[in-house]
C-alpha cells in the first residue's frame, strides 16, 4: 500500500471544491457518469481499432444505493485503470486523461463520441462525499488497484481482488448531502441529465411480463374460462435511450419517429408539435439536433427554456440564449454539440465564436425549413399560421439575416381569410393604394370585431386590409417601413379611410366656411377639449357622421413601449388623446347646426359622441350608464 498527497497547488482544495467548482452539487452524478461512459466509449474505440485485446461486449454503467451504509456507488466496464494510471488521472489533477486520450488517437478518435473531460469533473464526488473509494481494472494485464481519499489532499493507494475489467466509485456521502440517498432523487437526477447517454444506465430492477410464457386458458365443468397469470420476470431498469432520435439521419427515421421522440422529450405535453426540424452538421463545427415548433401563444416568456442543450449525449442546460437565436428560444427540441463546453458561464458562451457559428446556423437552417414547408404545401402552411407567426415576426425584428429570408414565406392575412407574401401584396394592392404622392399604403386591423366598420369603410373603397394581431406588430411594421421602399403601414381605425389614403379628389362641403366656424364653435362647447381634437371634414352624406380615430404615430409608440420599446417611457405616461372627425356632410351634423334650442343641440352631440365612443369600447362606467338611460328616453 502507499499513501501520499495529491499533486494540487492550492493546500487544500477540496473545501474549494465544495463551494465553487459547481453552482449545483447534484451535478457530480453527471460528472461521475459522464466519466463512466467516456471509460466505455474509450474502450469501445480501442477495441475497434485493434489497441484492446479485451472483448467489448453489451457494456453497462450501473448506479447503486446502499442507504444503510450511506453509500453510492457508480459501476463501468470500460477501460479501468492501472495503479499508475490512477497515480498519474486522479492525483495529478493537471494532468487530464482526455486529452492525452485524444492526442495520442487523434486521428482515428474523431467522432468516436469522447466527452474529454476526465479531469476536474471528478473531483466534483466531494462535493456531497466526505470520503471516496476507487476501486478499478484494466482492461490490459495489469493488476486491479483501490485509492481512497477522505476529502484532504492525502490519500491511499494499494492492491485490489477485482478481477472484472472497469471501474467502481464508492461515494461515503456526507451528513449534509444524504438527500442522495434516496432512491427517488438519484433518479429524477438520473432522468434530468442521463436521460439520453449513449451507454445503458441500470438503476436497480422491474418486473415485466416473461415474453417467452404464453398463459393457458382453461374451461371448468360449466364451461367458464379461466386464464392463469402472466408469469414475472425480473430485469435490469435501464432508465435511459441510448440512441434517441436526434443521433440518427434524418433518412432513418420517420414522421412518427420525430413525434414519439417529441413525447420522450416532453411526456406532459398533450398536443402535437406542429413540425420539427432535424440539424445535422459536421462542418465548420460539430452540432446535431431536433428541433420542434410547438403551437405558439402570443404570450413572449411563456415558452422559453423548453430547448435542451447537451454534449455529447450529456444534459447541459436548458437555458439556451446565446446559443440559440433568442427567437428560437420559444421553440422545443434538443441540441448537441461537442463545440459547447459543458461548464462555462453564460457570458463566455455568448462571446465564444464557436457559438456564434452554431446561432447563425440555427438561423440559417430554420429559415431554410419554413421555406421549403411554405413551398411544399402552402395551404397547410397558411392554415398553421397563426400557430407559428409570433416566432417568425419576432425573427424578422431581431435578427437581419432571418428578416431577409422571411420574404420567402411571412405571410400577411387578411380580415377575409386571404394569405399574401410581401411580394404578392405589392403588387395586388400598389394600383388602388398608392396615395396621390406616390406612397403605398398598406391598411391593416387588429380586431376585426372592435375595428369592423373602418374595415367596412376600406372595403367600400376597394381597399384590402390585413389582420395583423399579434402583440409585436408595431414593432414589426416599423421595421417593414424602413426596410422596404416608399411604404407605409395604417390601421384603418387611425383617421377617416379619405384621409389613410389621400387621393387626388376631395368632397365638397355642403356647408359655407361661416357655417363650419359656427358648428367648430358649437362642437367645442360640448365636447372635452382634454381628450378628443375636434376636425371637421367633408365625406359622403351616408358616411358616418362623428368617426373617432387615435393618430397612428402616438398609438404605435404606445403599443411599442408597452412590449418593450425602449426610449419611448414618455408616450406611455401621456394622456389617451383621440381625433374626432365630423362629417360636414351628413343629415345629422345639418341638423345639429340648425337646431334652434341650445339643450337640443347639446343633446344631439352628446348622443352622437357617446356612439361613436361606444364603437370604439371607449364607454364605460358611469358613462355608459348615462348613455343607456338617455337612449331609453329618447325611444319613449
Amino acid at each position: 500500500m502507499t499513501k501520499g498527497n495529491i499533486n494540487v497547488s492550492v493546500e487544500n482544495i477540496f473545501p474549494l471544491i465544495k463551494k465553487f467548482l459547481y453552482s449545483d452539487h447534484e451535478i457530480f452524478l453527471r460528472e461521475l457518469i459522464s466519466n463512466a461512459t467516456d471509460a466505455t466509449l474509450k474502450l469501445k474505440h480501442l477495441t475497434s481499432i485493434g489497441e484492446s485485446k479485451s472483448d467489448y461486449g453489451n457494456p453497462i454503467i450501473e448506479v447503486k444505493i446502499d442507504k444503510e451504509g450511506k453509500k453510492l456507488h457508480i459501476i463501468d466496464q470500460g477501460l479501468g485503470m492501472s495503479a499508475k494510471e490512477v497515480e498519474k488521472y486522479i492525483n495529478q489533477v493537471a494532468f487530464s486523461g482526455a486529452e492525452e486520450f485524444l492526442d495520442k488517437y487523434k486521428d482515428s478518435a474523431k467522432d468516436s463520441g469522447i466527452i474529454g473531460h476526465f479531469g476536474l469533473g471528478f473531483y466534483s464526488a466531494f462535493m456531497v462525499a466526505e470520503k471516496v473509494e476507487i476501486i478499478t481494472k484494466s482492461h490490459t494485464d495489469a493488476p486491479a488497484a483501490h485509492w481512497t481519499c477522505d476529502g484532504s489532499p492525502e490519500f491511499t493507494l494499494e492492491a485490489s481482488d477485482r478481477t472484472e475489467r472497469g471501474t467502481e466509485i464508492i461515494l461515503h456521502i456526507a451528513e449534509d448531502s444524504t438527500e442522495f440517498l434516496e432512491e427517488n432523487r438519484i433518479r429524477e437526477l438520473l432522468s434530468k441529465y442521463n436521460k439520453f447517454m449513449p451507454v445503458p444506465i441500470k438503476f436497480g430492477t422491474k418486473e415485466i411480463n416473461d415474453p417467452e410464457f404464453t398463459p393457458k386458458t382453461t374451461k371448468d365443468k360449466d364451461g367458464k374460462e379461466t386464464t392463469e397469470p402472466h408469469k414475472k420476470i425480473t430485469v435490469d431498469n435501464i432508465i435511459n435511450n441510448p440512441n434517441p432520435a436526434w443521433t440518427k439521419q434524418p433518412t432513418e427515421l420517420e414522421d412518427v419517429d420525430y413525434k414519439n421522440f417529441y413525447r420522450e422529450l416532453y411526456p406532459a405535453q398533450f398536443e402535437e408539435p406542429l413540425f420539427h426540424i432535424h440539424l445535422n452538421v459536421d462542418y465548420p463545427f460539430n452540432l446535431t439536433g431536433i428541433l420542434y415548433f410547438p403551437k405558439m401563444t402570443n404570450d413572449l416568456n411563456m415558452q422559453k427554456d423548453k430547448i435542451q442543450l447537451y454534449q455529447n449525449q450529456v444534459y447541459v442546460t436548458d437555458n439556451v440564449e446565446g446559443i440559440v437565436p433568442e427567437f428560437l428560444t420559444m421553440l422545443r427540441g434538443v441540441i448537441d454539440s461537442p463545440d459547447i463546453p459543458l461548464n462555462v458561464s453564460r457570458s463566455y458562451l455568448q462571446a465564444d465564436g464557436a457559438v456564434k457559428k452554431i446561432s447563425s446556423y440555427i438561423t440559417r437552417k430554420v429559415a431554410d425549413k419554413l421555406k421549403s414547408l411554405f413551398n411544399e404545401n402552402r395551404e397547410d402552411f397558411e392554415q398553421k399560421w397563426d400557430d407559428i407567426k409570433i416566432v417568425i415576426e419576432y425573427g424578422m425584428l431581431s435578427e437581419d439575416k432571418f428578416f431577409e429570408k422571411a420574404d420567402a414565406f411571412a405571410l400577411y392575412p387578411t380580415v377575409d381569410g386571404k394569405f399574401y407574401t410581401y411580394d404578392e401584396l405589392f403588387n395586388k394592392i400598389k394600383a388602388n393604394q398608392t396615395d396621390k404622392d406616390g406612397k403605398l399604403v398598406i391598411l391593416y386591423a387588429s380586431d376585426k370585431d372592435a375595428q369592423h366598420s373602418y374595415i367596412e369603410s376600406a372595403k367600400s373603397k376597394g381597399y384590402e386590409v390585413l389582420l395583423l394581431d399579434s402583440p409585436i406588430v408595431s414593432h414589426l411594421i416599423q421595421k417593414l417601413e424602413t426596410s422596404k421602399e416608399n411604404i407605409s403601414f395604417a390601421r384603418v381605425d387611425g383617421d377617416h379611410i379619405n384621409n389613410l389614403i389621400k387621393k387626388d379628389e376631395t368632397a365638397i362641403s355642403k356647408l359655407s366656411e361661416e357655417e363650419k366656424t359656427t358648428l367648430d364653435t358649437l362642437l367645442k362647447e360640448v365636447i372635452p377639449q382634454e381628450k378628443f381634437s375636434v376636425q371637421l371634414e367633408a365625406s359622403d352624406s351616408d358616411a358616418s357622421p362623428f368617426i373617432i380615430t387615435q393618430p397612428e404615430f402616438m398609438r404605435r409608440m404606445k403599443e411599442m413601449q408597452q412590449t418593450g420599446g425602449g426610449g419611448m417611457q414618455m408616450f406611455g405616461n401621456m394622456p389617451e388623446m383621440y381625433n374626432l372627425i365630423v362629417n360636414t356632410n351628413s343629415d345629422l351634423v345639418n341638423e345639429i347646426l340648425n337646431t334652434k334650442t341650445k339643450k337640443k343641440q347639446e343633446r344631439l352631440i352628446t348622443q352622437s359622441l357617446d356612439l361613436a365612443r361606444l364603437s370604439q369600447g371607449l364607454l364605460k362606467g358611469e358613462e355608459l350608464t348615462n348613455f343607456i338611460k338617455r337612449s331609453y328616453e329618447m325611444i319613449k
